[in-house]
């Protein structure tokens, strides 16, 4: 019993998005549902904020985690993401050239899916620490939202460069989630395009081979881009970058909360203290334990359910609460500012401790001159 309740506690994702799926299927005012879940999870993740759970191992220390069973769920998102996309194709179809179809359905549609094809980026994430297959599908799980770029930066850019000016994915005090999105999407392409340039040059390989792998990544995006042309023409095309664009936002705020305002010392390893821990009950079993930051960057191959604890900095909500203080930047930056002010002073080594001065130095220098 106890194996059942820590295997089924992560599939809230799976179950909710194909409840979306149906309810895209369904029409009507069925078609926000994905829209509606989206708030109850806000809701939740607030509710169960100060409930903290530890990875569950038996008295041998034996994970009760089955790698079968979640590494056969994570694989299963990749169907269910393109029924999801197939869905929303589906109802632009029946607008265009059917109009049978309310521009409130069509509306509710994209939302949704574009919400939930972000949600579901987490599996591409968990899946680019696989080496072998799981590598490949997280790619073609990105490819879906225009970002198979992301499998390459965050194995080899990202954990290698958390914390630092190279890693694009870390957003440096001050800076919004507005800003960090497009800036940490686009630095992280810049990465693999950079990545595949100089292998290709030592291969003496033209840049448009079919071994370019962030080319041949982006060519995987180009089934959604032909289906939502054929389904709905220039509004197709419109409904698919609004998706990319909830999609890629969503996953650039992980990015944004996981890591915001901290610091690496050039040449350091990465430590439990650089990253955010978001560990509520909910945020755990909704996003699979990505919340377990400080445990994953210092184990990145770790399995989710096998994350833990490690008392690194804490924010103490989960992220669907922190999101939406991210989306007020104002907000955000006065709640953030005591815990930054915590890890400053009590996780900060002396090195780090002179970065965060020169750059509160440079801060009240560029005001000033204002």
């Amino acid at each position: 019993m106890k194996k059942l309740y820590v295997n089924v506690r992560y599939l809230i994702v799976p179950v909710m998005t194909v409840t979306t799926i149906i309810g895209l299927f369904i029409g009507g005012i069925y078609a926000w549902i994905g829209v509606f879940l989206f708030g109850i999870n806000t809701i939740l993740d607030t509710l169960t904020k100060d409930i903290h759970l530890k990875a569950d191992f038996d008295e041998d220390g034996n994970s009760y985690g089955i790698k079968i069973f979640q590494y056969s769920v994570m694989y299963l998102m990749l169907p269910i993401f393109i029924i999801l996309q197939l869905a929303l194709a589906n109802n632009l179809y029946k607008f265009i050239y059917l109009e049978v179809l309310e521009i409130s359905e069509l509306v509710g549609s994209i939302l949704s899916c574009g919400l939930w094809a972000g949600l579901g980026i987490i599996y591409g994430h968990e899946l680019s620490h696989n080496k072998r297959e799981g590598f490949n599908v997280s790619r073609a799980i990105m490819a879906l939202s225009g970002a198979s770029h992301f499998t390459y930066a965050h194995v080899y850019n990202h954990h290698l460069d958390l914390g630092h000016e190279d890693d694009p994915a870390t957003a440096p005090r001050g800076r919004n989630v507005y800003a960090h999105a497009w800036l940490s999407h686009a630095g992280q392409s810049k990465f693999s395009y950079d990545l595949e340039n100089a292998k290709l040059k030592k291969l003496n390989k033209s840049f448009f081979s079919l071994q370019n792998k962030w080319l041949l990544g982006y060519l995987y995006s180009l089934p959604s881009i032909i289906l939502f042309v054929w389904s709905g023409g220039l509004v197709g095309v419109i409904a698919l970058f609004i998706v990319w664009v909830i999609s890629n936002f969503l996953l650039e705020a992980l990015n944004f909360m996981g890591h915001y305002g901290l610091i690496r010392e050039t040449g350091k390893p990465v430590e439990h203290r650089h990253s955010w821990d978001n560990d509520n009950l909910f945020t755990s079993w909704f996003f699979i334990e990505i919340g377990r930051q400080c445990d994953h960057h210092v184990r990145g191959e770790t399995y989710f359910w096998e994350l833990d604890d490690v008392k690194g900095p804490n924010y103490g909500i989960g992220y669907f609460s922190l999101f939406v203080l991210a989306l007020i930047p104002s907000l955000f930056r006065k709640f953030t500012q005591k815990h930054l002010d915590n890890w400053d002073q009590n996780y900060a080594t002396g090195a780090e401790k002179e970065i965060v001065n020169k750059y509160y130095v440079n801060e009240l220098l560029q005001k000033a001159s204002k």
